[in-house]
């Protein structure tokens, strides 16, 4: 056996590729996204290492095109997911058993492989059946999923390292061990990344996981898990199960072994999943460690002294790209009076130029969104601020004819406490309230107390005392604060992203914090050379 005292390699960041006209890696990507889309899959649930196929299956769709098919896939019930649970729990033993460099090595040789003959795949399933963009695609399913990946590893390391002192003629060491039972991993539609990063986390702690995708990121999330048995995942030790939430979730919240909750998706889903386990909490071997992140009302706010053209970048690719469907888009805009003249003007210009149709096109910069219902929930919001008498800055638009599309759209409101100000709408439409510039101070205090989330947010200004005073004004209102720049695109080891409030736990996904929510640490102290009587010095007779 090795008894080296082993490092990981190095963790880096994975360059983005650039995709631009005339490169290989775009038409690599062209021909992937033919393939896949010609190519209808039929995908399984993935239990113990095996494939299941219950017969009750949905359709895998692609948002921007009701004509393209992707496939089927099998839903997973009650009988599945306890299949799940069983297989989890009889892996457990063996792999958190495992040397800790073994695990790591998995996952580790699963970022190598997605860095070349991987790439096209996750990155073509990710567009396609989450209507992403080339660009969106490759941060997300390529690149944040490699640094995951690298990074988690390299954490892992450092945790282990961090040691109690021990006395003379004693030693005292902290074991980190895998949680007891196993986890379930719940992940969203808009990032391959977080399908990929919520389980493996655990995994790579030493825990088994039960893993369900979200249904309408099932196509990427197959390949992942596809990618993780090419890397030497040992079976059950991540057991995929696609289908509707109650038909998983309750069963698999109803087992007393469940040992952890690692989630990201819509806050009511994660409250009820919180509630379930607190009304049950006797009935577990063990508390379950809870670790989500949920919504976000995320907000850019503008100083005076702004650069006006800055700020309209933000918003336009804070708020628009992929669609705003992500926790951390742009989504409430404040401006003072004497800036906003600029800032409309920009905004106004920058979106004329900005294209929307299918992602095969990769001129188009906005998709579809995800699914009739967000497209209807989307559409509702815009025709009741027509309604009223909300003034549409840019947009209003949307067409259900050929996929679910909805323009990107500015609402500009007099009311800061108007519903779209207030309200997650996860969608491309931006809400702005022009205030006057001598209430700076005022506006600052209306950002903090608008919305329940607190998971993003950014302060645009050239006044480094503004700069400070939006900090500690707004210092409970995001847990990832941007300055001059949008709130949006955090990088695993730079930016360690979550937020609180009602955003989530803020464990911060990309950091040693994530980790040390799936480790239950045993205190050793060994003695050398132990006392063979009770008896103290103290205990002498006085002289």
């Amino acid at each position: 056996m090795s008894n080296a005292r082993s490092t990981v390699p190095a963790p880096i960041n994975e360059p983005v590729l650039s995709y631009a006209p005339g490169t290989p890696e775009r038409a690599a990507l062209k021909s992937k996204l033919a393939a896949m889309r010609a190519d209808r899959v039929d995908i399984p649930a993935i239990i113990g290492g095996r494939e299941v196929r219950t017969g009750r299956t949905g359709d895998v769709k692609a948002p921007h095109d009701h004509a393209a098919n992707l496939g089927t896939y099998h839903k997973a019930g009650a009988a599945e997911a306890q299949a799940a649970v069983d297989a989890a729990l009889a892996a457990r033993a063996d792999w958190a058993a495992l040397p800790w460099t073994e695990r790591a090595a998995v996952f580790l040789r699963a970022a190598a492989l997605l860095t070349g003959p991987w790439r096209q795949v996750l990155n073509a399933s990710t567009m396609l059946g989450q209507s992403k963009n080339a660009f969106q695609a490759e941060i997300d399913a390529a690149c944040e999923l490699i640094d995951f990946w690298r990074f988690n590893a390299h954490f892992m390391a450092e945790l282990y390292g961090q040691q109690p002192i021990s006395s003379p003629g004693m030693w005292n060491r902290l074991e980190y061990r895998g949680l007891e039972g196993f986890v379930f991993a719940v992940t969203p539609f808009n990032f391959t990344s977080i399908g990929g990063n919520l389980p493996t986390a655990p995994a790579l702690m030493g825990c088994t996981v039960v893993w369900k995708p979200a249904s309408t990121a099932v196509l990427s999330a197959y390949w992942t898990m596809k990618l993780l048995e090419a890397s030497g995942l040992p079976p059950g030790v991540i057991n995929m199960v696609p289908g509707d939430g109650a038909d998983v979730g309750d069963p698999v919240l109803a087992s007393p072994d469940l040992a952890g909750l690692h989630f990201t998706g819509s806050t009511n889903t994660f409250q009820h999943m919180w509630r379930t386990i607190g009304g049950g909490i006797e009935r577990y071997r063990t508390y379950p460690r809870i670790v989500g992140e949920t919504g976000g009302k995320d907000f850019i706010v503008a100083h005076a002294s702004a650069d006006a053209d800055a700020v309209a970048t933000a918003v336009v690719r804070g708020g628009y790209e992929y669609q705003g469907q992500k926790c951390s888009a742009a989504s409430r805009v404040y401006v003072p009076d004497t800036l906003w003249p600029k800032v409309r003007a920009s905004i106004v210009a920058q979106l004329a130029e900005v294209k929307m149709g299918p992602v095969e096109d990769f001129t188009n910069f906005v998709n579809a969104v995800i699914d009739r219902k967000s497209w209807t929930n989307l559409t509702g919001y815009i025709e009741q601020a027509r309604r009223d008498g909300v003034e549409i800055v840019a947009g209003g638009g949307s067409s259900d004819r050929d996929g679910w599309y909805v323009e990107p759209t500015l609402l500009r409101v007099d009311d800061p406490g108007y519903r779209t100000m207030c309200e997650e709408l996860f969608g491309p439409v931006v809400t702005l309230h022009v205030y006057p510039e001598a209430r700076w101070a005022e506006t600052l205090d209306i950002v903090d107390r608008t919305s329940p989330y607190a998971l993003t947010g950014s302060v645009f200004a050239d006044d480094r005392m503004a700069v400070d005073q939006a900090m500690r004004a707004l210092v409970n209102a995001a847990g990832n604060f941007y300055v001059n720049d949008k709130p949006t695109g955090a990088v695993v080891g730079q930016q360690p992203f979550g937020g609180a409030r009602a955003s989530g736990t803020n464990d911060k996904a990309g950091s040693a914090l994530n980790l040390t929510r799936w480790v239950s640490a045993r205190a050793i102290k060994e003695t050398f050379d132990p006392p063979r009587h009770f008896g103290y010095p103290f205990l002498g007779a006085d002289r």
